[in-house]
């Protein structure tokens, strides 16, 4: 996980008198190892080389963005420093994260009911930590003890204990971190020189951060918390320390910058290993050992169905799964054609039937209307006939209908008599027009009424396959537009975005409560923890930044943030701009 380098060749020590056959050997076995520290120095000494990084995107950079250092950016010809303080930055960064991760799930069991924690404490440590827990649940069961009690009790004294490793190696890196800044903006004019004064200007600086690192770890190894190690207490020395040879003295060869920088390395492992060691059992469980028991239970389940199907397969001379598959495509076949093709095609037909029919329709709408216009006039006709008046030709067809059944009641007061001498032969008539009118409207009209009908029932028909197609298409755009955390594009990763820019001014409120109070040691914990934060910020909103055209100003403004000499005042308006301005916190 660490940035590892070869150690310097070291020249086989002497115990007694050794024999020329044994000094032989030791020099042949030395041979190899020279061999590749040589061509280790000779790639570290090329132009422009770029060490690996740990996979992860390049982090916040130090604070040595400075005008000075612009020009020598432009032309490519970085100060070797700036690569080592980057990758530097990067391991702690990566190593906190880490941490953070572990610190987040144990907050959040020790937060959880205590059915939970039973629960966690059964089912999700493992397989190992089932049967031990199964056994002392039944051996106190038997001894009439609780178990219960027991469990929580457990737990508790486990989470408790976890918690106050974790927060005790995150606060070292953490200061560790801090320092880095800190020393990095008071040493940045000598880092931002060429590259030999640079180097023995971060050698000075990182002699001193990893001292005090050093010291830090010692506590926590031992179980003390202050950073601080007591006095008259020894221990072994954990990180190699860096010749602070002056560039101009004749000591200083590129020899001697090249095994000081391999030393850095070596430090960086071993910090690695430290942290690894210290972390081993606190760190989270793998996401394996949580669900163990539902993998378990699953490949026993489809084992089980192998089993079966093996059974009904034909290499054991049965034709059932040949049958089934017969029988799925058959049903996928039916399916696709009654609620796909079929659908389709109806709605198709009904929308082209609708442009082919259309002059059929105007001519059934004309019909209709000439039977209306020959209604109007036999009715006016009849009208006038009736009351010997002159009616105007304009009349509306409800003052006509009123004329007019005033008129038939009237004939048919005497229908025997009206029948041969009166108008109700041309009343009737006047009235199977009107029925023919009604009927070719509600033919009309219904006709209308089934071709929508149709084109409802298609739909309908099809709303199984659009079902099955949304859900795919839901599926297949949780896969492809995964948020991937704060960096994502979902509405979960604007949130988690809008928590990170929260946190940083939690962070930095609380840098500011233990500057107030003198809390010299906490602060510098505190600002290192702001710095993790306002990292993990500018990695989430890079990509957003970069599209919509603010990430030069935004970041900026981050590393403004990250400014261990700006005044607080300043950082709050910061962080109201961040707030207000952009669009990566909407």
């Amino acid at each position: 996980m660490g940035i590892s380098s070869p150690p310097p060749p070291r020249s086989p020590s002497s115990d007694g008198d050794p024999t020329e056959a044994a000094k032989l050997a030791v020099a042949a076995l030395a041979v190899p190892a020279r061999l590749w520290s040589s061509l280790v120095a000779r790639l570290r000494s090329l132009p422009g080389r770029r060490r690996r990084r740990r996979g992860r995107r390049p982090a916040i950079p130090p604070l040595i963005r400075t005008a000075a250092a612009h020009p020598a950016r432009v032309t490519g010809e970085m100060p070797e420093a700036f690569g080592i303080l980057e990758d530097i930055a990067q391991h702690t960064l990566s190593s906190l994260h880490g941490i953070q991760k572990s610190l987040l799930f144990w907050q959040s069991k020790a937060e959880g009911t205590n059915s939970q924690k039973m629960y966690f404490m059964i089912f999700e440590r493992g397989p190992r930590a089932f049967v031990k827990s199964t056994y002392q649940t039944l051996t106190r069961l038997r001894s009439n003890e609780s178990p219960i009690q027991y469990l929580l009790h457990s737990a508790s004294d486990m989470v408790s204990t976890k918690l106050a490793v974790l927060t005790s190696m995150q606060h070292c890196l953490a200061a560790f971190l801090a320092e880095i800044y800190c020393e990095v903006d008071k040493f940045r004019e000598g880092l931002t020189e060429n590259s030999d004064k640079s180097l023995h200007t971060l050698f000075v600086v990182l002699n001193t951060v990893f001292s005090k690192l050093e010291a830090s770890l010692q506590n926590v190894r031992e179980g003390r918390t202050l950073l601080v190690p007591p006095e008259g207490s020894s221990s072994e020395i954990l990180f190699e320390r860096l010749p602070e040879i002056d560039y101009e003295s004749s000591e200083w060869t590129e020899a001697s910058s090249t095994d000081a920088i391999s030393l850095i390395y070596q430090n960086l492992q071993k910090l690695d290993n430290f942290v690894s060691s210290q972390l081993s059992s606190h760190k989270r469980p793998t996401h394996m050992t949580i669900h163990w028991l539902p993998y378990t239970c699953g490949a026993l389940g489809l084992s089980a169905c192998s089993l079966w199907l093996l059974r009904h397969s034909s290499l054991m001379g049965s034709p059932d799964i040949d049958n089934w598959i017969q029988g799925a495509k058959e049903s996928v076949a039916g399916f696709w054609d009654v609620h796909v093709e079929k659908p389709i095609i109806s709605i198709r037909g009904e929308l082209f039937e609708t442009f082919k029919n259309r002059g059929k329709h105007v001519m059934d709408k004309q019909e209709v209307q000439l039977n209306e216009e020959v209604l109007h006039r036999m009715m006016l006709a009849f009208c006038q006939e009736t009351s010997n008046e002159k009616l105007p030709q304009d009349l509306s067809e409800q003052a006509l209908m009123k004329i007019f059944m005033e008129r038939y009641e009237k004939e048919w007061t005497h229908p025997v008599k009206n029948l041969f001498r009166g108008e109700l032969v041309y009343a009737i008539l006047i009235q199977l027009q009107k029925r023919t009118v009604d009927i070719k409207q509600a033919l009309l009209e219904l006709d209308q009424i089934l071709k929508g009908n149709a084109i409802n029932f298609a739909i309908l028909a099809a709303l199984p396959a659009f079902g099955v197609s949304l859900l795919l298409l839901t599926v297949v755009q949780a896969w492809v537009m995964n948020d991937q955390g704060a960096e994502g594009r979902g509405r979960i990763a604007r949130r988690q975005r809008r928590l990170l820019l929260l946190d940083a001014e939690r962070k930095l409120m609380e840098f500011k409560n233990c500057t107030i109070n003198g809390m010299e040691e906490e602060a510098c914990c505190k600002f290192g923890l702001t710095l993790y934060t306002l990292d993990r910020l500018y990695r989430a909103v890079e990509s957003h930044a970069e599209e919509t055209g603010e990430w030069s100003r935004l970041r900026e403004d981050i590393l403004d943030l990250a400014k261990p000499k700006m005044g607080m005042a300043d950082k709050l308006v910061v962080l109201s701009r961040l707030k207000g301005t952009y669009d990566c916190f909407p």
